[in-house]
């Protein structure tokens, strides 16, 4: 559905994108992910036509992204973007007669949203008056009140407590559901590692890592082993395999070993040893595949 191809875009001397592509199919939950100032509000706003690239293609089903297909899109930016004099139900139906919707769908779509955010005590209360979270819940209304085609959404989850970003995150699969792409941002990650089928991690402008969860934890180089109870004996099992002791929070003790390990040889030779209670082999999060790419990029900078 949405192709980028080697897109580019410098503000003077400062290159905020240097040949970024990727693919997001439609119907899916793809995370842009990536530390501030990586490019990411950058790469969002070429998709949405706000700055062309200076060099790349970026087409939406085949097409360049002109005027008219920019109004099937749907866009929730990193700032407040709300009138703040304006009512909330106003508000809505005044985002979604701006896409091109009669006066009677705009309303029937708008109550909808409202119910949908649990935002009916706010309805008639002018926006300024609302906590930043539930600021950020009727900006989701406005940026989706006219069932976009694809919803660009930077950092959604701002100011919200984890009962209203769990709100938010069922009003996303609802749109996915309904045919909706989705194009999301943020730092948390813990979150979006439900949700996104494909990730782009970008840094300096530049692509680090890509793919699936599936696909990202098997490019991973290492693994964690965490093992109960933590002897002498068991320790030098993992001792003979290479094995890197990790900080623990829990009984027992971490080691880290290559992805390529014979784990089960080593789950022989520690039962050999024991006894143990338990051993556990844990995947890398999203969250420490975001921190080794980072990690990466560091090093091909101070390399340059």
């Amino acid at each position: 559905m949405l192709l980028l191809d080697r897109v580019a875009r410098s503000f003077g001397s400062v290159h905020a994108v240097q040949s970024v592509s990727f693919s997001v199919a439609g119907g899916s939950v793809f995370g842009l992910l990536g530390p501030n100032g990586a490019g990411k509000t950058t790469t969002m706003r070429m998709i949405l036509g706000i700055y062309p690239p200076d060099s790349g293609t970026i087409a939406w089903k085949g097409q360049r992204i002109d005027a008219r297909l920019r109004r099937r899109f749907g866009y929730l930016p990193e700032e407040r973007g709300l009138y703040g004099r304006m009512r909330v139900r106003e508000q809505i139906i005044y985002f979604a007669r701006l896409h091109g919707l009669a006066l009677g769908d705009a309303e029937r779509r708008t109550d909808r949203w409202i119910e949908g955010l649990s935002l009916g005590e706010y309805a008639t209360r002018n926006c300024s008056e609302l906590s930043k979270g539930n600021q950020q819940k009727v900006q989701m209304a406005c940026a989706a009140v006219h069932d976009p085609e694809l919803l660009i959404l930077d950092e959604p989850f701002s100011g919200l407590d984890p009962i209203n970003a769990e709100a938010l995150l069922d009003a996303m699969k609802g749109l996915v559901a309904s045919g909706t792409t989705l194009l999301l941002s943020t730092h948390q990650m813990w979150q979006i590692e439900r949700i996104c089928s494909e990730f782009c991690i970008i840094a300096e402008g530049r692509v680090r890592a890509q793919g699936t969860l599936v696909q990202l934890r098997g490019a991973f180089p290492t693994r964690t082993v965490r093992v109960v109870p933590d002897t002498p004996a068991i320790r030098a099992v993992f001792d003979a395999a290479g094995a890197l002791l990790q900080p623990s929070e829990n009984d027992g003790v971490l080691y880290s070993l290559p992805a390529d390990a014979d784990f089960g040889a080593l789950l022989r030779g520690a039962v050999a040893a024991g006894p143990v209670t338990t051993f556990e082999r844990a995947e890398p999060s999203l969250t420490e595949i975001y921190l080794h790419a980072l990690d990466g990029a560091s090093r091909d900078a101070v390399a340059a």
